[in-house]
């Protein structure tokens, strides 16, 4: 019962987050919200008795790529976010529940179609190993994940120079 309890206020603060973050006009107000959903999903990740997973949302979702979202939007000039205005048209918002709702219904209709449900029910006794988590996230083999690690840390090291070229290129500006 208590985990019951504690999903729904789990998963009441990540919805709350979540539209939020996609609502609100301040991107500052946005990338707070976003920290409270990692937050949100790293809760439910303990709830499980996933701790390794969610030590690792935090570490790394909701601690290095929020604070890459900061320093970003710390980074872009002023003048540059007054100027950008945003408009909500019928057709825009019409589209975007168009999409929303064939993308819910290709979920639903791959879900239905597969059984994954019968498939977990099947599977949820099994116990894995730290030892073959750990081999799989840093084996090089088929359905192994050290490559997508790597290009991960190449994409944020890329990142990492755009923002410092960026403040270089700010620094001058006003100098002349």
């Amino acid at each position: 019962m208590a985990n019951q309890v504690m999903f729904g206020i789990l998963a009441a603060v990540i919805l709350a987050a979540a539209v939020f973050c996609v609502t609100t006009k301040r991107i500052m107000r946005a990338a707070t919200a976003l920290l409270f959903v990692l937050f949100g999903v790293a809760g439910l990740y303990f709830l499980l008795d996933y701790t390794f997973l969610g030590a690792t949302q935090i570490s790394i979702y909701a601690g290095g790529i929020t604070m890459i979202y900061v320093f970003a939007i710390q980074l872009v000039s002023k003048r540059r976010l007054q100027g950008l205005s945003e408009s909500f048209s019928s057709k825009r918002v019409m589209a975007g529940v168009v999409a929303a709702l064939a993308g819910f219904a290709t979920v639903a209709w791959i879900i239905f179609k597969h059984r994954f449900a019968d498939m977990a029910a099947s599977v949820a006794d099994k116990e894995v190993g730290m030892d073959v988590i750990g081999k799989t996230l840093m084996g090089a083999d088929k359905y192994q994940y050290v490559l997508p690690f790597e290009f991960i840390s190449l994409f944020l090291l890329a990142c990492i120079i755009g923002g410092l070229v960026i403040l270089n290129d700010k620094k001058e500006e006003k100098k002349q």
